[in-house]
């Protein structure tokens, strides 16, 4: 299998650690070109687009596979394997986060920790949960986004990014999402905010850096609260900004908490 073809897999950055980074829902790895000038001199990098998403090969999308989030996570620890090189950190964005909290669990100890960006283990609230969104809610963004894909991102794009006062950047993924086949967006979206991965999250022993941003429509604050409760090893950061993509509105921000979480394997590379 030719996973650099598959996933669009890029590698570049020298370093002893590797940086591998995972994108959200809609999106692909461009979304990470503000952060990658931060890191790209003192780490290894890997950038791949999920299957589905960006350049990869939407002709190795299966829906079978892709029914639940594991299926990206059993082809991000073939990523890892191939491309990476000495401890792993996972920048996973949205629900790119949940995917590496999978693959950890999976293969544990191949990542040394995580960067969670705008994390969400579950989007629907419970009795004892608030993730944000009733059911109704998401059934209704579900059906909307059935029997209008185009018309849906286009409106609810700029929603998500947030960031007042940076048009480009709503144009930016407003285009990412309309580049994506409608099908596999749709089954794609279904998986994500239906998905409910709070038992993989508690526990998980691997240091993790957590980003929320201070006015998140996708992951509000208090979701990124419970995962610091629920993550014994979590250092929880609080991005001044609006909108669920701060690694693109708020890069400097996102990169300065970054440099101080990642210091132990910068450190290592200098050594």
């Amino acid at each position: 299998m030719d996973l650099r073809h598959r996933n669009n897999v890029n590698v570049m950055g020298n370093g002893a650690s590797t940086l591998v980074f995972s994108h959200g829902f809609g999106c692909n790895q461009a979304m990470w070109n503000d952060l990658l000038p931060h890191f790209v001199e003192r780490f290894r990098v890997v950038l791949y687009d999920l299957v589905g998403a960006g350049l990869s090969d939407t002709a190795a999308y299966d829906r079978d596979k892709y029914a639940t989030l594991g299926g990206y996570a059993a082809d991000l620890n073939q990523i890892i394997d191939e491309y990476a090189s000495g401890p792993v950190i996972l920048v996973g964005h949205s629900v790119s986060a949940m995917i590496g909290t999978l693959a950890d669990r999976a293969a544990p100890g191949r990542i040394a920790a995580h960067v969670m960006i705008g994390p969400s283990p579950c989007y629907i609230d419970t009795d004892d949960y608030v993730g944000g969104f009733k059911p109704d809610d998401i059934q209704s963004l579900l059906d909307t986004l059935d029997s209008n894909y185009l018309g849906w991102s286009s409106t609810m794009a700029p929603m998500i990014m947030g960031a007042p006062g940076q048009p480009a950047l709503s144009e930016e993924l407003t285009n990412s999402f309309c580049r994506t086949e409608p099908e596999i967006a749709k089954h794609f979206a279904r998986v994500t905010f239906l998905s409910d991965n709070r038992a993989d999250i508690a526990g998980l022993p691997t240091p993790t850096l957590i980003l929320q941003s201070t006015d998140d429509l996708i992951a509000p604050v208090c979701v990124g609260e419970y995962l610091h409760r629920v993550l014994p090893h979590s250092t929880y950061g609080l991005i001044d900004n609006v909108g669920h993509c701060p690694h693109m509105s708020a890069a400097p921000a996102c990169a300065a908490a970054m440099e101080s979480f990642l210091l132990p394997w910068t450190v290592a590379h200098a050594d």
